[in-house]
């Protein structure tokens, strides 16, 4: 039997509160300015964080009554439609539906009895994973995002934590994202970093 995955619980409501302190503020013109993802607005991306929430307690309420659904609603076009639709939104609509929805996850996990944890949900592409891996999925979908938004937060200010769960991941992607040659020389100290693809 899996139980919760408290420490990754414990991690994402802590990126939550991260999160709402960072954006509480914002004004209309500063949702409507770019982020640092390409053609998306804070707007944007606060809307993408909150959309996810909803997913995330979507996928999970279904897999407890034995379903598996869809990460959003009309697949990659629905979950860019709900992002384009609220995108320009009022920062205090925006600010207020980010909040919400987190709080709703954070209910979600806290609510789940211990075989819950071991159904499964699928992601937007087609791959299937168990709840317990959600909360990770959560805590790094929020910090990654709060820095996309530009808004203050930076790389330097991720947690011990979150470092220490997230780069074994990244490392070992890296293979599959780049040149292999150039990758060893760069690890070898003998060449330039080499081009990476997106990660995800």
């Amino acid at each position: 039997m899996v139980g919760a995955p408290d420490a990754d619980i414990e991690g994402c409501r802590g990126a939550h509160v991260r999160m709402h302190d960072a954006i509480a503020q914002l004004s209309d013109a500063e949702v409507g300015r770019a982020s640092l993802l390409p053609g998306w607005t804070v707007g944007h991306v606060l809307t993408h964080v909150a959309r996810n929430a909803d997913a995330m307690c979507r996928r999970i309420d279904a897999a407890i009554r034995g379903v598996v659904v869809d990460q959003y609603p009309g697949g990659v076009k629905g979950r860019a439609a709900e992002i384009e639709q609220g995108a320009g939104r009022p920062a205090v609509v925006l600010v207020a539906d980010v909040v919400e929805s987190a709080g709703r996850l954070n209910a979600t996990f806290a609510s789940l009895p211990d075989d819950g944890w071991v159904r499964q949900v699928r992601t937007v592409g087609g791959v299937e994973h168990p709840v317990s891996s959600s909360p990770f999925r959560r805590w790094r979908e929020v910090e990654i995002h709060l820095v996309d938004l530009d808004i203050g937060p930076t790389a330097a200010d991720w947690t011990e934590s979150f470092v220490e769960r997230m780069m074994p991941r990244l490392m070992a992607s890296l293979a599959n994202r780049c040149d292999q040659r150039e990758l060893m020389a760069w690890t070898l100290g003998r060449g330039a970093a080499p081009a990476l693809d997106p990660w995800g």
